[in-house]
């Protein structure tokens, strides 16, 4: 079933129509999630909660526009705001050795064996950098990359202009790369 099917039953009454999306955009929306908010409960329950409002919500949903981006703005912005609550309710400081186990499953592709070592290490690496990012910045590396949204799009969900997504990017990319320029240095 496509989703403007799924859709239409949905704003027909019939909860049936939700399934397919959920199969369709469950594992996308949790893993983007996780990148923002590093936790995987805390991704579950927000991809969760984003599928509950777009069933109490579905008759406002422009059926001519794309579900897959209208949604994931959803989860993106929920990720986004627990990311913030939690990083005021914690010191930068803390490490967080849950979220880098889960960067860690969620970037693996079964690699070569001789790889796996340093692989193992960039991961680690990457992870760690990344947590060091404030959650604007993770949310945009997320959608930028993991999501492949144009900067518009971006601009256009979180309603910014282009140019301030491209310098949250280009802040965001700066920042990566002065804390990785010791690993990638290394590589050379």
């Amino acid at each position: 079933m496509h989703d403007h099917e799924a859709i239409a039953r949905l704003k027909q009454g019939d909860i049936a129509g939700l399934a397919p999306l959920v199969h369709q955009y469950q594992y996308q929306a949790v893993r983007a999630a996780i990148l923002v908010v590093r936790d995987r409960a805390a991704a579950e329950d927000i991809v969760q909660s984003a599928f509950l409002r777009v069933v109490q919500r579905i008759q406002q949903f422009d059926s001519q526009r794309a579900f897959g981006p209208w949604f994931m703005k959803i989860v993106l912005n929920d990720a986004l705001k627990d990311a913030q609550r939690r990083e005021r309710q914690s010191s930068l400081d803390q490490s967080n050795a849950a979220g880098l186990a889960l960067f860690e499953e969620l970037m693996s592709n079964e690699p070569q064996p001789e790889a796996l070592l340093e692989q193992d290490a960039l991961r680690e690496s990457v992870m760690q950098a990344l947590n060091q990012l404030t959650p604007l910045q993770r949310a945009a590396i997320v959608q930028r990359y993991y999501l492949g949204m144009s900067e518009a799009e971006m601009a256009d969900d979180a309603a910014t202009s282009a140019g301030a997504i491209k310098q949250r990017l280009f802040g965001a990319r700066e920042r990566l790369r002065r804390l990785l320029a010791p690993i990638i240095n290394e590589s050379v």
